[in-house]
């Protein structure tokens, strides 16, 4: 099942979109429960509740406006930094100069806040030069998690992910390398476009899918998730030791390699630029940046 978050007629709704991806219905909900966007859905079906009914005729996608399936998430988005062997060789002189060398030691993990989230076809806006000139793009597989948790194993890891959805977790380079962690230059307002729609695990399995990127129609990343580092199982187990994980949690896998950063010389992202990121079986999200 396909979950997306829209606006139609000025009123932010939840549906269920077709399997050919033109129609989307929407689920019997009301505006306060819309608001959460597929979260509420998310908790319903981890409690064993029935789904919302759906209600009225199937809307042409055409119609309306998607947004983030999770549009302001209930806590900051867990992020993986380092994850595809050849992303980690592309800015180990850079980025990870001060990272253990051990690629395979432990994931690198940090956070982007809740309010950077913009829907899959959003503006991302620039910051100006006086806060950084050096942004870059890093397409990411997203984790929705289902069944909360703390310490899960990884053998048990799989049973918690409720889905998958896209991301571009937008970076500030200068900003991410000026201080000792990450956070402040990956979280600025818009710097994290998410969609088309949440994709239900049951429907896709996020360990064998590909990750790809074109920058004005130029494809600069193209991985399939079997090449991480640390897999999905792995991540479930090392973000939830000690920490409690809920229902509609994010977690953002890592991106291959072919960001701006790695190319010599390197290429940021300029005024009017637009990013397509796009996963098989997931869908795809495109942002202009103004």
């Amino acid at each position: 099942m396909r979950i997306a978050t829209f606006v139609h007629m000025g009123k932010r709704q939840v549906g269920q979109v077709s399997s050919d991806g033109m129609l989307v219905t929407p689920f019997a909900m009301t505006q306060a429960q819309s608001q959460g966007g597929a979260q509420p859905i998310i908790e319903a079906m981890v409690a064993g509740q029935p789904l919302p009914a759906l209600s009225g005729p199937a809307l042409p996608l055409a119609s309306v406006k998607l947004e983030a399936p999770l549009p302001l998430p209930r806590r900051n988005v867990w992020c993986v930094g380092r994850n595809y062997h050849a992303h980690a060789k592309e800015l180990q002189a850079s980025v990870f100069k001060d990272s253990n060398a051990d690629t395979q030691a432990w994931p690198i993990v940090f956070t982007k806040v809740p309010e950077c989230v913009v829907g899959p076809t959003d503006d991302v806006h620039l910051p100006g030069a006086a806060v950084s000139e050096q942004i870059d793009y890093e397409a990411e597989l997203a984790v929705v998690i289902g069944q909360g948790g703390k310490n899960i194993r990884q053998s048990d890891a799989m049973k918690h992910v409720f889905g998958y959805t896209v991301v571009n977790d937008v970076t500030a380079r200068d900003v991410q390398m000026r201080h000792q962690q990450w956070d402040m230059g990956k979280s600025f307002d818009t710097f994290c476009p998410m969609g088309p729609w949440l994709v239900t695990a049951d429907e896709l399995d996020g360990r064998q899918t590909r990750v790809r990127c074109w920058v004005n129609g130029e494809l600069r990343q193209d991985g399939p998730t079997e090449n991480m580092i640390f897999d999905i199982p792995t991540l479930i187990e090392t973000i939830s030791r000690g920490i409690t994980l809920y229902p509609g949690d994010i977690i953002a896998t890592g991106t291959p390699a072919g960001v701006g950063m790695g190319l010599n010389p390197p290429r940021y992202i300029a005024k009017g630029d637009v990013i397509r990121v796009e996963i098989d079986g997931v869908g795809r999200i495109e942002n202009r940046f103004v």
